[in-house]
């Protein structure tokens, strides 16, 4: 059966979509779906999920979750992790991998240190933890009272709760970083370090003069990937807390939140809210970093 040019350039324009559509169909029903579904139901007043019915449609579920205590406690928590661990994970992460990416002899067993954590379960590594911040025999306070400061109640105490999950989130979100971080390094070429050592550049000139720079497009990636990850700081909360937001509910975040709105109170309209209220946060972060990077950009900062 012999077709027409017509039917022949049909055939060559719906292949690749018939390769895509397995993805595309994957998509509709487990992202896009749910993304329309969450953003519908935070309109409906009183929403039942067994029986489907609402009141009425409106901004109240809004309106009633910005004016829980709960929720901007929460908000505000997930804020200050964002703005703690992120940077801070950041910059740390820029260093370690300069120095992992070095070539010295024995470096393999350092990259593996480091690299534990990607492999291992946040729970795991959550417990771990847990015992090292026990306030009679854990190793943190350990070290701190040879410094001479008294032992810290990383895990009883409220003012030391939120500072204790930052440092978790920081050792944490390290490992991935890093390896970003190190791909980004490996490509940059070796003849800006050959002139500058040349032109007599020391070690830590270099690295803000060259390295710094010409990394900065890796950086802000990072930057980006982190803070969507750092928004959704949920599982960290499990093995340190014993599943509770803190010592005395004072540490919730947005997701914990979410959680606590369905699971707990059944406002399956509040939850969904809260969900559409945090990603317009992680929008506008994003926004603002790229509006950062789009400003240093026209500035020469590359």
């Amino acid at each position: 059966m012999k077709y027409s040019e017509k039917h022949r350039r049909f055939f060559e324009a719906g292949e690749p979509w018939l390769y895509l559509m397995p993805f595309l169909v994957f998509a509709a029903v487990f992202i896009i779906y749910p993304i329309i579904n969450v953003f519908l139901l935070s309109f409906l007043k009183n929403y039942n999920a067994l029986r489907g019915t609402f009141d009425s449609v409106s901004f109240d579920n809004y309106a009633k979750v910005l004016s829980d205590e709960k929720f901007r406690s929460a908000l505000k928590n997930t804020v200050l992790y964002v703005l703690f661990v992120v940077p801070i994970s950041t910059a740390l992460a820029v260093v370690f991998a300069t120095l992992l990416n070095s070539k010295i002899k024995g470096i393999w067993i350092f990259q593996t240190a480091f690299f534990m954590p990607l492999v291992t379960s946040v729970t795991a590594v959550g417990l771990i933890w847990r015992f090292m911040y026990n306030q009679q025999y854990g190793v943190i306070n350990f070290i701190l009272s040879k410094f001479g400061i008294e032992k810290i109640g990383w895990l009883t105490d409220s003012r030391w709760s939120l500072p204790a999950l930052v440092i978790f989130g920081i050792w944490n979100i390290l490992p991935f970083t890093i390896i970003l971080l190190i791909s980004g390094l490996q490509n940059i070429n070796e003849l800006y370090y050959t002139a500058a050592r040349v032109d007599g550049a020391r070690s830590v000139r270099i690295f803000f003069r060259i390295t710094v720079p010409l990394l900065s497009p890796t950086i802000f990636l990072v930057s980006i990937i982190n803070t969507i990850s750092c928004f959704k700081v949920f599982s960290e909360l499990f093995p340190l807390f014993n599943a509770k937001p803190g010592p005395y509910y004072n540490l919730y975040t947005v997701v914990y939140y979410i959680r606590y709105a369905m699971m707990e109170k059944r406002k399956y309209g509040y939850a969904a809210a809260a969900a559409v209220i945090l990603f317009f946060c992680v929008m506008i972060f994003t926004l603002i970093q790229l509006f950062i990077k789009k400003r240093m950009k026209l500035k020469g900062i590359k």
